[in-house]
């Protein structure tokens, strides 16, 4: 590898100059070992933030037990620290992806606020990833193939090496005298990476000499489009984010109007930007499940089941309920000293502004049937009047209900739901945060 590709490799990571530490992802393989010598490299004539080597080890093979050794002597070699991380790789369909995604589980938890995690992707992974991605039917984001950068935790991963060729990092392994890993699974054609790879590729080459880099480049084209679709459905998602009825209720929720009257094509893209952080996404066959749920009748209640949560309409709003949502207690739970807050179990917290009621006091959740006594209205059905409040139906049975005995004397969070005598004083509900599992 040329001198002016060190320095374009300082200049893609300029960026990050004052980054708390830079993580290296080395495998020991080829592309991580040239990475890593890249940058101890650099870091002898340049100032760079501190260095240190992560090494994954995924105990899937007899062989890998032996790369943590290896690692080690490389970086002793190089003065530069390592640490060893064991993963649990979880059964499942694609032990490929199984083992990716153990490994960047661990890369995130290393990877502190600001600090960058650097890998070795190159340009022949790039190609791979777009035509292994293209064959399984993929949109425009997912055949945009690797970014460049992206967030990781509270960091960011960096991938400087996507226009650097396999063959170039050969050249300058082999210039350098560099020992590197040679994986053995990388032969077997059973994985699809592998198959694409010795059976594909070459044929591919063989005939356009330059289809690596072609497709490599058509990977930065569809990225590209895909940032003009998100700018996209951010303006449309502007539209969508009106303040919903219930500011309290802790969980993301849309305006159904403005999506609505786009056309399906542009529905889809906003949507999917929105939930992308909130769920893996449906496949094009389950995108039937948003028109059911947007076409249904405005006194409906219709839900979208998704990967990790559900989508709901109540009214003019979509919400987003994770897959945490239901696992709440939903006993009863005694208040014995209403002037400090309680907590509720699964549930978040409740406390009172004013002259909290005196006791005894508890907490129920509905049941069915439950009346309240309302100043001047009489006995009301509590149905009835989370109608007339248009409560979600998804909320009801998580709304605390304050019971002074067998009375019901107040519904949290709905102010002038207090029984007979309930003056001075309001019930307040804060609900679970995001940090707690709600989204």
């Amino acid at each position: 590898m040329k001198p002016t590709l060190i320095a374009k490799l300082l200049q893609t990571l300029a960026p990050w100059r004052n980054a708390p530490a830079w993580h290296i992802a080395f495998s020991g393989g080829l592309d991580s070992t040239v990475l890593l010598h890249l940058l101890v490299t650099l870091a002898k004539t340049d100032k760079l933030p501190p260095l240190s080597v992560i090494h994954v080890h995924h105990g899937l093979q007899a062989a890998a037990d032996a790369w943590p050794a290896h690692c080690q002597s490389i970086c002793d070699a190089l003065g530069v620290p390592l640490q060893v991380i064991r993963v649990q790789v979880q059964p499942g369909a694609s032990l490929e992806r199984a083992a990716r995604e153990a490994r960047y589980q661990a890369f995130a938890e290393v990877t502190g606020a600001e600090e960058l995690l650097i890998t070795g992707q190159h340009r022949d992974d790039q190609a791979e990833t777009l035509l292994f991605r293209l064959l399984r039917g993929a949109g425009v984001r997912g055949l945009a193939a690797m970014p460049a950068q992206r967030p990781l935790a509270e960091g960011y991963l960096v991938r400087p090496l996507l226009d650097v060729s396999r063959a170039d990092l050969e050249a300058y392994a082999r210039e350098h005298q560099l020992d590197w890993i040679e994986d053995p699974s990388n032969a077997d054609p059973r994985f699809s990476r592998n198959y694409l790879r010795h059976h594909v590729f070459p044929h591919l080459t063989e005939r356009w000499p330059q289809a690596v880099s072609t497709m490599a480049r058509s990977a930065e084209h569809l990225s590209e489009a895909q940032g003009l679709l998100d700018e996209l459905a951010q303006m449309d998602l502007l539209a969508a984010s009106q303040p919903p009825a219930f500011p309290w209720l802790a969980l993301p929720s849309l305006t159904l109007e403005p999506l609505a009257t786009l056309s399906e094509a542009r529905q889809r893209n906003a949507l999917r930007h929105w939930l992308t952080p909130l769920t893996r996404l449906p496949d094009s066959e389950h995108w039937a499940g948003w028109a059911t749920l947007r076409d249904a009748k405005h006194d409906a209640q219709p839900l979208w089941r998704l990967a990790d949560g559900e989508l709901h309409r109540c009214g003019a709003h979509i919400w987003w309920l994770p897959a945490s949502w239901s696992e709440f207690s939903d006993a009863s739970v005694s208040w014995p000293q209403p002037q400090n807050p309680l907590q509720l179990p699964g549930n978040g917290q409740l406390h009172f502004s004013g002259s909290a009621p005196e006791g005894p006091l508890c907490i129920r959740y509905r049941q069915g049937g439950e009346i309240m006594e309302l100043p001047g209205r009489g006995r009301r059905d509590l149905k009835r009047l989370l109608n007339e409040r248009a409560v979600p139906g998804f909320i009801r049975g998580r709304l605390p209900l304050l019971y002074q005995g067998q009375q019901l004397l107040a519904v949290a969070n709905l102010p002038g739901l207090e029984a007979v005598g309930g003056t001075g004083w309001q019930l307040h509900w804060m609900p679970p945060t995001c940090d707690q599992g709600l989204s």
